[in-house]
């Protein structure tokens, strides 16, 4: 499967964005699904995770409540709705794909978009 993400931006704090990730080649609904983000100099780490039917979601502490994931199959889409943005939300955001049950292990996920850039300002 092929994952393209977008829709990442500068956004000032407080403000909002929605992230999609496109999934092509094959349907996403044979995945779970994950975000990701990366600042610089710092490791990738989980964001948001979400089962292959949508019913299943979990988030890192530092964006419950905040962000939402979710997913449209018959869109072969899944999102990241961002609200409360912070400063320490910049990153660039990475949407993956993994064929076995959701994970926070950025390292058990197979398939991987090429990132978005999501920068907030202060």
């Amino acid at each position: 499967v092929q994952l393209q993400a977008f829709g990442g931006g500068l956004v000032q704090a407080g403000g909002s964005l929605r992230l999609s990730c496109a999934a092509s080649g094959r349907t996403v609904r044979d995945y779970a699904m994950g975000w990701f983000r990366q600042a610089p100099g710092k490791e990738r780490e989980f964001v948001a995770g979400i089962n292959w039917s949508g019913r299943t979601t979990f988030y890192a502490d530092s964006v419950k409540g905040r962000f939402t994931i979710s997913r449209d199959n018959a869109k072969n889409t899944v999102y990241l709705q961002m609200n409360s943005l912070k400063p320490e939300d910049t990153a660039v955001y990475y949407c993956a794909a993994r064929s076995m049950g959701m994970s926070p292990r950025h390292q058990s996920y197979g398939y991987w978009g090429q990132g978005t850039q999501v920068t907030v300002s202060s």
